[in-house]
């Protein structure tokens, strides 16, 4: 099975400027994953849960860098569930105000 949860969004602290460390901003988060499903509960990946322990990471531990965001939530993700394959995008779309700046583990 594949997952895609999109544009989950929410505010946070991220980032390395003086003002990202003080003031929350708003980040879009994108996420698809695989899982093996075969017809038991016990194989089924909650999207709920999923998208509460994300929102959870990002707000607890304020991350300085998108991209340290993207390795520890993946790394959390696949501890907490059976996801095998996950495609990460987080984007901060006030950061700058001509454009949407995102990074992506692929």
């Amino acid at each position: 099975m594949k997952v895609y949860i999109e544009n989950l969004t929410f505010e946070t602290i991220i980032g390395i400027l003086d003002f990202e460390r003080t003031t929350p901003q708003q980040v879009i988060i994108n996420i698809s994953f695989k899982y093996k499903f075969n017809n038991d509960l016990k194989d089924f990946v909650n999207y709920a849960e999923v998208t509460n322990l994300i929102e959870t990471l990002m707000k607890e531990k304020q991350y300085l860098l998108i991209e340290d965001a993207i390795l520890d939530i993946k790394k959390e993700l696949k501890k907490a569930f059976y996801i095998k394959k996950i495609k990460l995008k987080i984007t901060k779309p006030n950061i700058m105000t001509n454009c949407l700046v995102s990074v992506s583990n692929k």
